[in-house]
């Protein structure tokens, strides 16, 4: 049904609003507010996807870049449908439950099945297949709160590979723990994975309250069987965008500071904080910076698909191989709008003398020098593998992962002066980076 979505994009046009933008420091905000209203959620590869590009296309145009283009990709599209998951008797209740990205769906009339538990995926990992074999795997790992965000990395694992693992000891199905960190009773998708050769099972997760609800339960009747129904769809392959824009260097054109964010979202909130946040900060910090002629080129990419995997970050890394030489400099936006308070970099020794003293100028913002370890964010860590030099402004993270990939990721969770702390922050970082001569590569 959807595989013919490439072929119309050229028809979808939006009433944008015929006043100028205002170049202020709450013009991040408009354009997140405009982004999340006027589209809302968009999963890559649907129309509000679609509609993005076409969004963004016309917001660079309006905030007058001088050059703005999209550049296509092909990538799997999936889609999700109705999901369902009941505790059978003596408990009888239904639980709060989602698709995983990716994940395929039941059989029509579902799966029933006793239930099995486990606390990491490292305990599945090493468990009997007897423990497992035609039963339903329950990942029960809490997610603990941080400023970085560094458990997470620890948790995803189970969402990520999961399936795979619980398939492997013959497993029907598997559900997680939701990888958030709130007690609302939302449960939190994100994307999993497959394995060539290992059945696909179905893969799902449970809100927090759910999951302790569950593990309740087993204690009670070890026994207990649960049903989980889903309808997603794998239809085919689609084209999605990198949608990309430039303000030209005024005295070094060929050199190229990438700031980035990335449009698509997951399907259950708007995106606001993942990555709406983004994409209003780095389209701003550009817009405002052409006022002051830039010496070297600024060039903003919004990513495609980051969620599915990083897909449009590989295919901009692939067109782009020849000219990353090029980019002097990229750095990306994508953990929500918390206040910054730490530089990060990712660059040559040589170079730790000028990111010193750029952090000196962003001191005042409260934000402290860094180790220089940084990826430059999930896109931009694929050209940081390739030799470009990177920085990360890393937000506070601390309740990041309360609306991370859920229903309640919307607009309400920004706080305005947060993010004009951010925008303050990729203002000061971009101009320092554009208008030095510094090889941050050495």
């Amino acid at each position: 049904m959807r595989l013919g979505l490439t072929f119309i994009l050229a028809a979808f046009s939006l009433n944008v609003q015929a006043e100028t933008l205002k170049l202020d420091k709450d013009l991040a905000y408009h354009l997140v507010e405009s982004l999340t209203v006027e589209i809302g959620p968009r999963l890559a590869g649907t129309e509000a996807d679609l509609r993005s590009v076409v969004w963004a296309e016309q917001r660079l145009q309006q905030l007058g870049f001088d050059k703005v283009w999209r550049e296509p990709f092909d990538m799997l599209y999936w889609e999700r449908g109705a999901a369902k998951l009941t505790v059978a008797a003596p408990f009888n209740q239904s639980l709060v439950v989602t698709a995983l990205g990716g994940s395929v769906g039941t059989p029509f009339d579902g799966i029933s099945s006793q239930v099995v538990m486990f606390n990491t995926l490292e305990d599945l990992i090493q468990a009997n297949k007897a423990d497992v074999q035609d039963r339903i795997v329950f990942i029960n790992h809490a997610l603990e709160r941080d400023i970085r965000g560094g458990f997470y990395g620890q948790v995803v694992g189970g969402r990520a590979r999961g399936a795979v693992e619980a398939a492997k000891l013959g497993a029907k199905a598997i559900i997680i723990r939701s990888v958030g960190s709130s007690n609302n009773r939302f449960a939190h998708t994100g994307q999993m994975r497959y394995e060539d050769g290992v059945p696909r099972i179905p893969a799902a997760a449970i809100s927090v309250p759910d999951a302790q609800q569950l593990s309740k339960m087993l204690v009670i009747n070890p026994e207990l069987t649960l049903s989980l129904q889903m309808n997603n769809n794998l239809p085919g392959t689609v084209t999605s965008h990198n949608v990309i824009a430039e303000i030209t260097g005024s005295k070094r054109p060929d050199e190229i500071v990438l700031i980035s964010a990335h449009l698509d979202s997951w399907d259950e909130g708007t995106g606001a904080l993942d990555d709406g946040a983004g994409v209003g900060l780095v389209m701003a910090t550009a817009a405002l910076l052409k006022q002051e002629k830039p010496e070297r080129t600024i060039r903003v990419v919004l990513f495609g698909n980051e969620e599915g995997g990083l897909i449009g970050a590989r295919a901009y890394a692939a067109r782009h191989h020849q000219q990353l030489a090029n980019h002097v400099f990229a750095s990306e936006s994508d953990f929500g709008a918390g206040r910054i308070w730490r530089f990060d970099t990712g660059m040559g020794e040589q170079a730790l003398t000028f990111a010193r003293e750029l952090q000196k100028k962003l001191a005042p913002l409260g934000i402290a020098m860094g180790p220089n370890t940084a990826s430059g964010g999930p896109d931009v860590s694929i050209l940081k593998a390739q030799g470009v030099p990177v920085a990360s402004l890393m937000q506070d993270g601390t309740d990041y992962f309360d609306y991370h990939h859920t229903p309640n990721d919307t607009l309400d969770k920004i706080d305005p002066a947060a993010l004009r702390q951010n925008l303050e922050a990729w203002l000061i970082m971009t101009r320092e980076i554009a208008n030095s001569q510094v090889n941050l590569r050495q």
